[in-house]
């Protein structure tokens, strides 16, 4: 079971848009994630008239490392641990290290 998932809402803990939050879009393979609005690039885009796609500067939103996301506690309003846990029932949820809530009902 992974800490974080898509759609969940996330804030930066360190990086040059620390503060910043927004939600997961993605999960890549090597621990980094897409966070909408997080990180974002100006890349150049060769125009393609086959395809239909002007030329010209692009704002696209690049990976950012897991670890430099925190999952966002409404409770508290700030950034916070994840935990994994077995409920009575054997069921396996997350919760949050600070206020030992569970996350997933």
């Amino acid at each position: 079971m992974q800490k974080i998932r898509k759609g969940d809402d996330v804030i930066v803990r360190t990086g040059k848009d620390k503060g910043k939050s927004g939600r997961v879009v993605k999960i890549l393979k090597d621990s980094k994630v897409l966070v909408e609005g997080i990180n974002q690039a100006k890349k150049t885009q060769k125009a393609n008239p086959n395809a239909g796609t002007t030329g010209g500067i692009v704002v696209k939103d690049m990976p950012i490392d897991i670890s430099n996301i925190g999952l966002y506690n409404p409770t508290t309003k700030k950034a916070d641990r994840v935990g994994i846990k077995f409920l009575e029932d054997g069921k396996k949820v997350r919760y949050f290290k600070s206020t030992n809530e569970v996350v997933d009902i």
